[in-house]
């Protein structure tokens, strides 16, 4: 089934087409309505999984993501195959686009905001990793936002959609730009995301990612170099919040945080800090003291004899 096959009233799983949300290179989302649901769906048809082994992973790590149940992840209503075994998901529509929409590369924000989102998203991977799971595609494009600018995470990364650490104009950005060493290297832990989150938040803050370059030269300097600091990059920030950074940033995954709910928390503490100590008020330097001038002229002495 191809997104030329998909006809508005057409149904995928019981769930009845109404029109094309969205679409990449092996995937597609459409806006959905289903009889038992009070509210439309987004069904995304999976194009890139094909035969039997792929078939059956999809169904396995859908089934587990189906489960999880936090404010702030997407929630899969459902899951199957088409009758031309093309796997699907039915998961909440989002109509407020993402945070890369809502924020196009090379905006800066101020620390207050991005540690807003960051709380939120570390919440989320910290349930999320809670149950052996990692998302492994933490980037601005999966952060869905809500019309109270809440944070959605989305996309499960190489877990049930993309097939990551391919070095072409689709998966670059969303794949080296963000990639923690040793995912380079082909290993993800839990603390990849919160590399991931970190270069996440270093961009946000600076309007350009760490590591810039072709795909060859990302994935060197991600394995061998020093990320640069927010001063750097023009940022005034504090040295607490360059050490939390450079901390989550550690080349040696086993150096990050050990969580990265620690992570958000050390940010959050450095952010709160910095506005305390904004908003004191600044000391007046005490005004000179006067020299005493007596309104009398002195008396001229006399020499000494």
């Amino acid at each position: 089934m191809s997104l030329s096959e998909i006809i508005p009233g057409q149904y995928i799983g019981g769930y009845r087409v109404q029109r094309l949300l969205g679409q990449g290179n092996s995937s597609e989302v459409y806006l959905g309505e289903h009889p038992g649901l009070a509210q439309p769906v987004a069904v995304k048809l999976l194009h890139a999984w094909t035969g039997e082994r792929d078939i059956q992973r999809f169904l396995t790590q859908a089934a587990m993501l189906s489960r999880l149940d936090h404010p702030h992840i997407i929630h899969i209503y459902d899951f199957g195959l088409t009758d031309d075994d093309v796997p699907f998901l039915v998961m909440s529509y989002m109509p407020y686009g993402t945070l890369r929409q809502r924020y196009p590369r090379g905006t800066r924000l101020p620390l207050g905001e991005v540690v807003h989102y960051v709380r939120q998203i570390a919440d989320a991977l910290q349930y999320v990793h809670e149950y052996q799971l990692v998302h492994r595609d933490v980037k601005p494009q999966n952060m869905l936002l809500t019309g109270q600018n809440e944070i959605i995470l989305n996309d499960f990364g190489t877990a049930t959609i993309s097939y990551s650490l391919v070095p072409n104009a689709v998966d670059f950005e969303g794949t080296v730009l963000y990639a923690a060493p040793e995912q380079l290297e082909g290993r993800s832990l839990r603390s990849s995301d919160q590399y991931a989150l970190a270069v996440m938040t270093h961009e946000l803050l600076t309007g350009s990612w760490p590591f810039i370059g072709t795909f060859e030269e990302v994935t060197h300097k991600h394995l061998f170099e020093q990320p640069p600091t927010l001063r750097a990059k023009g940022i005034a920030a504090s040295l607490l919040v360059e050490e939390a950074l450079q901390r989550a940033l550690s080349k040696d995954a086993a150096s990050r945080y050990a969580s990265i709910q620690d992570f958000a928390n050390a940010l959050d503490e450095a952010c709160l800090l910095e506005e305390i100590l904004g908003q004191q008020p600044l000391q007046e330097e005490p005004a000179p003291r006067k020299q005493f001038r007596s309104p009398l002229p002195f008396a001229q002495k006399k020499p000494f004899a």
